[in-house]
């Protein structure tokens, strides 16, 4: 399997983190969005990362599709990112919140670099994120345990980790990250893990025509 993107896109870093964690061997192609975008063309047409070309050279895109079909693929016995039952909404819904700051991070990222911004849509953008990191401040605070949902990690601790990185360093200052010391501790926890620190790239922006 290929998998496809750079280690400093959050949701690449999800896939490639819980693959290593899987044990699922994979090769990896860095390639940038913009930079290498005809190469990424080839394999996927919505040229987006992450993007997982299959041992049948089908493609996923999404890394929530692609994470749900590496837990298929690996089984219900091996598949401990995943949960069921309750905790399987509990852990979707903080993946999505967490998956939706990333989202929300790229878009000011974007605007940041390639046009000086609208600035209702710059607002409300900085308030979705900063909202939002403020709910899953106060979630990661509210769980005892040593990770989200008991003594193993799970898909959710990853994406919190791997958002909150990524958000600190493509837009550095932007946030009060000094009042998230729930989401901070969490963080440096999951940057502790040899997976965590294999699986990184510090974030650099490509932008089109570079390499």
């Amino acid at each position: 399997m290929l998998l496809i993107g750079q280690y400093d896109s959050p949701f690449v870093r999800r896939v490639g983190i819980a693959m290593t964690l899987y044990g699922i061997a994979f090769d990896h192609a860095p390639w940038s969005g913009f930079g290498d975008v005809d190469k990424i063309a080839r394999h996927n047409p919505l040229r987006r990362v992450p993007a997982l070309v299959l041992d049948d050279n089908s493609v996923l895109t999404d890394s929530f599709v692609i994470l749900e079909a590496i837990d298929d693929m690996v089984g219900p016995d091996r598949a401990f990112l995943g949960r069921a039952g309750a905790d399987r909404i509990a852990m979707l819904r903080l993946c999505a919140f967490a998956a939706g700051v990333a989202d929300k991070g790229v878009s000011l990222v974007y605007e940041r670099a390639f046009r000086e911004g609208l600035p209702m849509w710059v607002e409300r953008c900085q308030s979705q994120v900063r909202d939002t990191l403020a709910l899953l401040d106060a979630e990661r605070a509210a769980r005892t345990s040593e990770w989200l949902f008991g003594d193993q990690l799970s898909h959710a601790d990853i994406v919190l980790a791997t958002m909150l990185r990524f958000i600190s360093e493509a837009l550095p200052g932007m946030f009060a990250m000094s009042g998230l010391a729930a989401l901070r501790r969490h963080s440096e926890a999951c940057e502790a893990l040899p997976v965590f620190q294999s699986i990184c790239q510090p974030y650099q922006l490509t932008m089109p025509g570079e390499q």
